[in-house]
């Protein structure tokens, strides 16, 4: 098997070609490049497919080996400096690559369909192999300045990919926001980096774990330095990862394509920041100061994740938020110590959400055929509802999402989350009890999510339906530039040569079309009635479900979410289960637990499993109660509003649930406090700045120049050579002087 390591450089590089191939035959041979452009999408998903293949071999070998494999060459020498480039593949490059290739497949194979009509097609599948390579090279490398090249790669790929529709404001501006909130940290980051190199002199992990080790314990390194540098360090992961107080970019990026939200979201940017904490926590360990914020951070993001997500309309921000919570749940896992258990979580978290995510696409397709392009209302859960019958397949793996991230057993995160809230009572009990506080809330949010979107009447039913006419999900995004052959409903359809006409083999009907259609829908199910007396048929029109090969994904995940739990659990007495991951991280870290028991304590397994449980089904039945389709109307669906009807006597709590509600919608006034204290205050500075540099630097550059300009004037007319000019120009001098000497005498100066 030792021939499989010395392949493993491939890893980054096998997905490289893509983008460059496409990128160059878009700028130089446009008009073919786009005819072979399902050619581009097909192999993106070859080569990754090959890169994910090599990934679970390497997994598979490191179950049975504690075989750790390093290359290394030299990119420059120098008698004082040496900069080295390689290639590290250990458990955890293992378990990262089988999270992003998998995901990555799943993601590429649903964007086909999803983004199938845009005329940004080729250039969707170009950022996203970008992306996944720039991921691959993170995991595989093997120092600090590789981790850093490789990390800027990732937050500029998401940069292009949030703002794909760059056309849309609202997309640009969210795409810069995640730019330049990245790159806080990021500059925090580089200045850690070059301090822990001022301090071992090396950006190798095992040299600079070595060399730093030996100087805190031997007290020859200020403690404070290397403190300050750990937390440079660790800001990079405060901005990656969306945790508090840089988390602002994460819900705004959900303004780019639901399968870049899924990719993000699940294995991608955010899976970055932990990636780098666990990468670098045999430096962290040491400085016990890192590890108590560390989890401080983690346990806030856990909690302000879970409270913005209470109130939010957009179902993708809803996930968004949940998505920072879950990532503050492995903050916390790490702070506290529990390294495997925060892998763990991040693997089940992964699967759960890229699931969660691409439902969420699946239901924004099927709601957009009706209202057209509007994201206010094709991702606005107040307006959906009744989705059931319509997209059942769908409201399936939606539904086993919704239960795994709310912690129900079988169900993938119950098992890691279970394992964060039992570490967490050793840890600190006012962690832990905000913690299982969080555990009910985002049970509570999550089921609110399912309800609205799924449970009660379907609200657009009545959405301008015209007398015979077909709806379409319109957009200004592309246009339609190819022949289709479709099934839907039992018709076979396909467009024909005019871009602007579409016929089917058994209707003789064309309909018009508008020549910027974004995603082409099928004649939807009709319901007609006849009124009485009257010959006028009421036609409404519905949703339905997505083409196989965006359910096809779903499927798939929703089987990852059933059990890949496993992978980190055992089932019997001997320890002998299927706990793959801890044969995967024994040999290089399990640092909570050095030597794992064995034995299963299983009373012990079971109570607090019933106390995790409990919480998540109290969470879930709140969210039942207040939000049950009972309601003939979606106003009434408002948690606030509903406490509101209950008369004077309700005041003081109407006030307190207001205030959450507003807490909630308005993302913890931090967006606005960041408008005010930080945009608002620089641009006044700036302005301040500008004013000082035009009215006092430039007003002293050019007041010397006038003075010189008027002396010289002076001096011109004084120097004529007439007696008279120097006469009046001496008797002009004695009056000064003579006055100057007055005032100084008559004061007695």
């Amino acid at each position: 098997m030792e021939h499989i390591y010395q392949y493993s450089w491939i890893i980054p590089f096998v997905t490289f070609p893509i983008p460059m191939l496409i990128g160059v035959g878009l700028l130089l041979f446009p008009a073919a490049t786009k005819k072979l452009r399902r050619m581009g999408a097909f192999s993106s998903f070859f080569f990754l497919s090959i890169v994910m293949i090599l990934s679970i071999n390497l997994s598979i070998h490191h179950t049975n080996s504690s075989f750790i494999y390093q290359y290394i060459w030299s990119w420059t020498i120098n008698n004082d400096f040496s900069l080295e480039f390689g290639h590290l593949i250990d458990p955890l490059t293992s378990i990262l690559s089988v999270l992003i290739t998998t995901v990555g497949i799943l993601v590429l194979f649903y964007s086909d369909n999803y983004m199938f009509h845009d005329q940004g097609y080729l250039r969707f599948f170009a950022y996203m192999s970008f992306f996944n390579t720039s991921m691959l090279g993170l995991v595989t490398s093997s120092n600090l300045i590789q981790i850093y090249i490789f990390w800027e790669l990732v937050g500029m790929c998401s940069y292009l990919l949030i703002g794909f529709w760059f056309t849309r404001p609202i997309a640009s501006n969210a795409c810069q926001k995640a730019f330049v909130t990245n790159r806080v940290g990021d500059f925090g980051l580089l200045l850690g980096i070059l301090g822990i190199y001022w301090i071992t002199g090396s950006f190798e992990f095992r040299d600079l774990f070595k060399i730093l080790n030996n100087l805190v314990s031997n007290n020859q390194i200020s403690f404070l330095f290397v403190t300050l540098c750990a937390v440079l360090v660790f800001s990079g992961a405060i901005a990656k990862s969306a945790q508090f107080p840089l988390h602002v970019w994460l819900p705004d990026a959900m303004e780019g394509p639901t399968p870049i939200s899924a990719l993000i979201h699940a294995a991608t940017m955010v899976a970055a920041g932990i990636f780098l904490v666990a990468r670098l926590f045999s430096l962290f360990v040491v400085i016990p100061y890192i590890m108590n914020l560390i989890a401080l951070i983690g346990i806030i993001t856990v909690f302000l994740g879970a409270t913005l997500a209470l109130a939010q309309k957009d179902i993708k921000r809803s996930l968004a938020y949940s998505t920072m919570s879950q990532l503050g749940y492995m903050m916390l896992a790490l702070g506290m110590g529990s390294y495997r258990i925060a892998l763990f979580h991040l693997i089940t978290h992964a699967y759960s959400k890229a699931l969660l995510f691409l439902g969420s696409g699946s239901i924004i397709h099927s709601i957009e055929a009706i209202v057209g392009y509007s994201p206010d209302k094709s991702q606005n859960m107040v307006l959906m509802g009744g989705l059931t019958k319509h997209i059942p397949i769908t409201k399936t793996a939606f539904f086993l999402g919704t239960l795994s991230l709310c912690g129900i057993p079988p169900f993938a995160c119950f098992w890691s989350k279970d394992e964060i809230l039992n570490d967490s009572w050793l840890y600190s009990p006012i962690f832990a009890i905000i913690a299982c506080f969080t555990a009910g809330l985002t049970a509570f949010y999550m089921f609110r999510t399912y309800l609205l979107t799924f449970e009660g009447h379907f609200h657009f039913q009545n959405y301008s339906g015209k007398k015979n006419s077909s709806f379409y999900s319109i957009s200004f995004w592309g246009k339609e530039g190819s022949k289709m052959l479709n099934k839907s409903f039992g018709l076979l359809t396909f467009l024909t040569t005019n871009q602007n006409e579409r016929t089917s083999f058994f209707w003789k009907n064309t309909y018009k079309i508008d020549g910027s259609v974004r995603k082409m829908m099928w004649p939807f199910i009709t319901i007609t009635s006849k009124k009485l007396n009257t010959k006028k048929k009421n036609i409404f029109s519905y949703p339905h479900e997505s083409d196989n090969t965006m359910l096809f994904p779903l499927l798939v995940l929703a089987l990852f979410t059933l059990f890949i739990g496993a992978i980190g659990t055992t089932f019997n007495q001997e320890g002998a289960g299927l706990d793959i991951l801890s044969k995967l991280l024994t040999p290089s870290f399990n640092l909570l637990h050095p030597n794992p028991k064995n034995s299963v304590d299983w009373y012990e397994f079971l109570t607090n499993s019933f106390f995790s449980v409990s919480i998540a089904l109290f969470g879930i039945f709140i969210a039942s109660s207040l939000y049950k389709p009972t309601y003939s109307s979606f106003q009434n669906l408002n948690l606030f509003n509903l406490f509101a009807q209950k008369g004077p006597k309700r005041f003081f709590w109407d006030k307190i649930i207001n205030a959450i509600y507003n807490w909630s919608y308005n993302r913890g006034y931090i967006d606005a406090f960041y408008e005010i204290s930080f945009i608002r205050g620089i641009r006044k500075l700036a302005e301040l700045i500008h004013f000082f540099d035009k009215r006092i630097i430039d007003g002293i550059t050019n007041g010397i120049g006038i003075t010189s300009f008027f002396v010289g004037e002076g001096i011109k007319y004084v120097g004529s050579g007439r007696i008279s000019s120097y006469l009046l120009l001496y008797f002009f001098y004695a009056l000064i002087f003579l006055l100057i000497y007055s005032f100084f005498s008559f004061y007695n100066l």
